[in-house]
This record gives structure tokens, C-alpha cells and sequence, in this order.
């Protein structure tokens, strides 16, 4: 696991750091993720998507270097091709490179956040503004058929519907998947996007 809390990339939670002697948030994360003990290896497992981005540094290291850290956590079925993207919502900044992972895990929703989270940090991502540069960026799309919204993480992903960023490499691998509120597939939700608004080129065959 990370040294640095991933709580550190999201200040306005305002929680103690969860390492300290008693902090309950990092013996919750222990509980959660553990050693992968033979409680969670006995859960069935899920098929999950997950999306990936970078664009500072030798991008597309640091999505290798993800692919290859989740693999304990996540058995990678299919990669797609790599991207390169304009930014969204902040356009001053570097293009990124993004790809989309699928694959299945026996964690939960919320220990696999926690897991992606440390994995960023780990990599060398460095809290910054929303929607800022970044070193990876690692975000669950589908979990499963599952949706869920709290106030760390919504599933499906809140955005992906308008993200032709993350629509694209998620049609290389799962072009079929239905979105489970909106009840299109990945495929449909593509093609409703304005042709105009095209901002992904595929720049490698697969991750």
C-alpha cells in the first residue's frame, strides 16, 4: 500500500491521517483490503472496467505502471488501444493518454476505490486542482450491473456518457456493456456523441 494516505488528494474531507496510532480510517482500509485473506479471496468475483489516464511525464509508463500494480487486485481480461486526448474542462494543460482495463475482482466497491486510490499515489500522483494535470488517474466505470452513489464514489461513473475520453477505449473492450441507469450500451452512448466533438486518437494498438 501507499505510504501517503489517498485521503491527502482529497483535503476537504478533513480526516485525521488514517496511519496515526488508532486512526480508524486506515484499520478500516486494513480490514477492507488486507492481504487479500481468505474471506475476500472467497467472494465471487466481479467484472469491472476501469479507466486510466496521464498526462505528465512518460504517459504512457505511468498507464503500463498501473496496469501492471493492479494486478493483485484485478484480473485484467482485455486492454484497449491508447488515446491521446484533449483535456476536458480544463484545456490549459497537456494532452493526456487514456486506455480502459477490464477485468474482474473479488473486491468491493469501496476497497477497490481505496486500492486504485493508494495505487495513484504510489505511482507519484500529487493533489492538485479538479480536473488538473496528473500523473494517473485511475477511475472505476462499471462495476459489475451494480450502481451506487455516495459521496467517495458513484457507479456507473457520473460523466462517462458525455466523456468521448473514456467512451472510446471502453467501446475497444466492452462495446456491448449496458449501462445499467441509462440502459444503452457503450456502443449507442459512442454514436450519440456530437461528431464534432471528437478529441480521441488512437496512438497504440492496446495497453
Amino acid at each position: 500500500m501507499a505510504r501517503n494516505s489517498w485521503m491527502s488528494l482529497c483535503p476537504s474531507k478533513k480526516r485525521s491521517d488514517p496511519r496515526a496510532n488508532g486512526g480508524c480510517f486506515w484499520a478500516e482500509l486494513q480490514g477492507i483490503i488486507g492481504s487479500m485473506d481468505e474471506t475476500t479471496l472467497s467472494r465471487p468475483s466481479v467484472e469491472v472496467c476501469l479507466a486510466v489516464g496521464s498526462n505528465l511525464g512518460d504517459r504512457l509508463a505511468f498507464l503500463r505502471e498501473a496496469k501492471a500494480a493492479l494486478a493483485p487486485y484485478v484480473a485484467i481480461t482485455q486492454s484497449s488501444g491508447v488515446y491521446e486526448t484533449q483535456p476536458a474542462y480544463e484545456s490549459d494543460q497537456p494532452l493526456f493518454l487514456n486506455a480502459v482495463l477490464r477485468g474482474t475482482t473479488v473486491l468491493e466497491p469501496m476497497a477497490l476505490l481505496y486500492t486504485l486510490k493508494d495505487i495513484e499515489i504510489e505511482i507519484g500522483r500529487k493533489p492538485t486542482f479538479r480536473y488538473g494535470p496528473r500523473v494517473i488517474d485511475i477511475d472505476i466505470i462499471f462495476y459489475g450491473d451494480k450502481q451506487m452513489h455516495t459521496a467517495d464514489l458513484t457507479i456507473p461513473h457520473l460523466l462517462m456518457g458525455e466523456r468521448d475520453f473514456v467512451l472510446r477505449p471502453l467501446a475497444d473492450v466492452a462495446a456491448d456493456w449496458v449501462h445499467p441507469g441509462l440502459g444503452k450500451t457503450v456502443a449507442a452512448l459512442l454514436g450519440e456523441l456530437p461528431q464534432s466533438g471528437e478529441t480521441a486518437w488512437r496512438v497504440e494498438e492496446t495497453l
